[in-house]
C-alpha cells in the first residue's frame, strides 16, 4: 500500500514516489504502440480489403473478447499481482503483430484469419489496462490520486497525439507490415521497462476458486451503485466513440479523398487538445464534484459528434476532434478518481477490471454497428446514431450515477 505520509499534492510529489516514473514510462510506451495499432488496423482493413464492415469487425474483435473474460482477468490480478500479467499481455500482442505481418507478407492473411488473430490477442488486454489502473492507487498516496489520474488520462491523449499520426504516416511510407513489426518492437521495449517494478499486494477477498472469484467481482461491481451507474451510462456513450473510430477514416479517405496520413493527424489533434485539458483537470480537487465533471463533458459530446454532419470539408472533422479532446480530460479524471474512492482495496483488481471493461464495452459494439451501417446507408445515418447514443448516455448518467459515493 502507499506510504502513510501525506504529501502536498503536486506533480513533483507524484514523481518522487518510488518506481512510479518507471511504471509510467512503460505504460506510455505501450499506449503509444496501442494507439498506433488502432489506426493501422482500421486503415489496413479499409485500404487493403476496401471494406468498412471489416474495419468495424476488426475494431470489435480487438476489444470485445477481452471484455467478456474481464472478470477472470480481474480475479487473476487480485490473486497473482499485476506487473507479471501486464508483461504477459504485452508479449501476446507482440506475437500477434508479428504473425499478422508475416502472414500478410506471404499472402496467406485472409480477412477472417485477421479477425481471428486479433480476437485471440484481445483476450489478455484487460490484464494490462486494468492492471496498470489498479496498480496506481496501491503505489501512490491518496492525496496524489488526482495527479496520477491526470498523468494516466494524459497518457492516453498523448499516445493519440504521437501514435495515431506516426502509425498512419509510417504505414503509408513503408507499408502496413513494417509498421506492425515496429509496433511489436515498442511492446517489447515497454515490457523491458516495466519488468521488475514493485507490485504491492493487498488483503484479497478470495474463495480459492478462480471462476467464483471472477463471478464475485462481477457481483461486487454491479451492486456498487456508483460503478453500476458509470457502467450503464458510459457504455452507452462509448457507442458513439466506436462510431467516430470508423466514421472519421471513412470521411477522410472515401468522402474527401485525402491520404491516410490525414486520418492520423485528425486523431492526433484530439489528443493534442486533450493534453492541456488532462493536466489542468488533474489540478482540480474532484471530491464531491465528480458527477458534475462527468455529466457536463458527456453532454458536450452530443454537440461535438453532431458537428460531423457539417457538409464536406476537413474543417468540421478537425473542430469535432479538437473539442472532443478538450472535453475528455475532466471526464477521465473525475471518473478515475470516483472509481478509486468507491472501491474497497481488496476488490480493486476485479472491480476495476469489470468496471473499466463494462464502461468501454460500447466502443467495439459501436464500431461493429457502424461498419455494417456504412455498407447499407449514408454516413450521416451513423453520425446521427452517434449523436443519439451520446444524448441517451447523458440521461442515463444523470439518473443512475449517485450524488454521493457508494
Amino acid at each position: 500500500m502507499p506510504d502513510a505520509v501525506t504529501p502536498t499534492p503536486s506533480y513533483r510529489a507524484l514523481f518522487a514516489v518510488p518506481a512510479i516514473g518507471r511504471v509510467l514510462l512503460g505504460m506510455q510506451v505501450a499506449r503509444i504502440a496501442q494507439s498506433m495499432i488502432g489506426i493501422v488496423m482500421i486503415l489496413f482493413a479499409l485500404q487493403r480489403y476496401n471494406d468498412p464492415s471489416l474495419a468495424g469487425l476488426v475494431a470489435f474483435a480487438s476489444i470485445f473478447p477481452g471484455l467478456l473474460i474481464s472478470p477472470i482477468a480481474g480475479a487473476l490480478l487480485d490473486r497473482h499481482g499485476r506487473v507479471r500479467l501486464i508483461i504477459l499481455d504485452y508479449i501476446v500482442v507482440l506475437a500477434a503483430l508479428v504473425l499478422i505481418a508475416t502472414l500478410s507478407l506471404t499472402g496467406h492473411l485472409t480477412a477472417w484469419l485477421l479477425v481471428a488473430i486479433v480476437s485471440v490477442s484481445s483476450l489478455t488486454g484487460p490484464l494490462s489496462s486494468s492492471g496498470l489502473r489498479s496498480l496506481f492507487p496501491l503505489l501512490v498516496p491518496e492525496p496524489l490520486w488526482e495527479r496520477v489520474n491526470a498523468v494516466d488520462s494524459n497518457g492516453w491523449v498523448l499516445a493519440t497525439v504521437v501514435g495515431a499520426p506516426i502509425g498512419a504516416v509510417v504505414a503509408q511510407i513503408v507499408g502496413f507490415e513494417v509498421a506492425m513489426i515496429g509496433i511489436a518492437v515498442a511492446y517489447a521495449l515497454a515490457a523491458a521497462v516495466i519488468f521488475g517494478s514493485p507490485d504491492p499486494r493487498t488483503d484479497v477477498e478470495s474463495t480459492g476458486n478462480l471462476l467464483r472469484d471472477a463471478w464475485l467481482g462481477l457481483v461486487y461491481t454491479w451492486h456498487n451503485k456508483t460503478l453500476r451507474g458509470l457502467a450503464v451510462s458510459l457504455s452507452m456513450g462509448n457507442l458513439s466513440g466506436g462510431v467516430i473510430e470508423i466514421v472519421v477514416p471513412v470521411l477522410v479517405l472515401k468522402h474527401l479523398g485525402l491520404g491516410q496520413d490525414v486520418v492520423g493527424y485528425v486523431f492526433g489533434l484530439s489528443g493534442l487538445f486533450g493534453v492541456a485539458s488532462a493536466f489542468f483537470s488533474g489540478r482540480l480537487k474532484t471530491v464531491g464534484r465528480e458527477r458534475r465533471l462527468i455529466l457536463i463533458p458527456m453532454a458536450g459530446f452530443v454537440f461535438t459528434t453532431g458537428i460531423l454532419l457539417w457538409p464536406g470539408s476537413i474543417v468540421p472533422i478537425a473542430i469535432s476532434m479538437a473539442l472532443s479532446g478538450l472535453l475528455n480530460g475532466p471526464l477521465d479524471i473525475a471518473m478515475f478518481t470516483l472509481r478509486q474512492r468507491c472501491t474497497d482495496p481488496a476488490w480493486m483488481g476485479r472491480a476495476f477490471t469489470v468496471s473499466m471493461n463494462l464502461n468501454f464495452s460500447g466502443f467495439p459494439i459501436g464500431a461493429a454497428i457502424t461498419g455494417v451501417m456504412l455498407t447499407i446507408w449514408p454516413v450521416e445515418v451513423a453520425i446521427v446514431f452517434g449523436v443519439a447514443t451520446n444524448a441517451l448516455a447523458v440521461l442515463l448518467g444523470y439518473f443512475l450515477i449517485p450524488r454521493s459515493d457508494g
